[in-house]
């Protein structure tokens, strides 16, 4: 089955969970979204007023931040794929109970199987305690982490960027690491399997070269 086609898959079950207490207060499920062959995957916390109103990630002001980061590097939002740690809104956007998270953990790590992605974006000291549990997201913002198989580059939430002038220059600062950082992840693909790569295929768009 094609990544399009899992993914789909997983987003129906995601509109349909009813596996934490958090479904009872939702309007809508937020799945995630983007372009399935995509190399980056950006993880947040979960959604706030406006995604649950709308079913997607990342739509309100932290959203419109994202997508300004995003174009600063000459991306879109289309060029990835964007979701969360928990699919549906915590009351009041507290922060996610550890029984949420573990109840949306298996969607999560169903889509990243699906996506197969060389960089994960972390938004957040929650999305961060999933891949780094010990890391603190000070000290490591925009410092790219290797695990097994993927590159994971620890970045502030943009909610805190919103809150907080000097958060917001360290967020634009680290995003501009980010295509460096897709560039020496399919660098070091490429070399773990022992496959040439071109200039060409290690720049072209955000999806392996045809």
């Amino acid at each position: 089955m094609s990544s399009e086609r899992l993914l789909a898959a997983i987003a129906d079950e995601v509109r349909s969970c009813t596996r934490c207490p958090l479904a009872a207060r939702r309007t809508l499920a937020v799945p995630g979204e983007g372009n399935p062959l995509s190399d980056v995957l950006l993880v947040g916390e979960g959604p706030g007023a406006r995604e649950d109103a709308s079913g997607r990630p990342f739509v309100g002001r932290a959203g419109r931040l994202l997508e300004e980061l995003l174009a600063g590097i000459g991306w879109a939002r289309e060029d990835v794929f964007i979701a969360n740690v928990v699919k549906c809104r915590p009351p009041g956007n507290r922060d996610p109970e550890p029984d949420e998270i573990a109840a949306c953990a298996a969607y999560l790590e169903r889509q990243e199987a699906a996506l197969e992605p060389l960089v994960i974006v972390t938004l957040g000291r929650f999305s961060l305690r999933r891949y780094l549990p010990r890391a603190r997201i000070g000290a490591v913002h925009g410092q790219v982490q290797r695990t097994a198989d993927r590159f994971i580059l620890p970045m502030y939430h943009p909610a805190a960027g919103l809150r907080d002038p000097s958060v917001e220059r360290i967020l634009r600062t680290d995003f501009q690491k980010l295509p460096q950082v897709l560039l020496d992840a399919r660098r070091a693909t490429a070399a773990a399997m022992k496959m040439p790569i071109t200039d060409h295929e290690l720049r072209v768009g955000f999806t392996p070269a045809p």
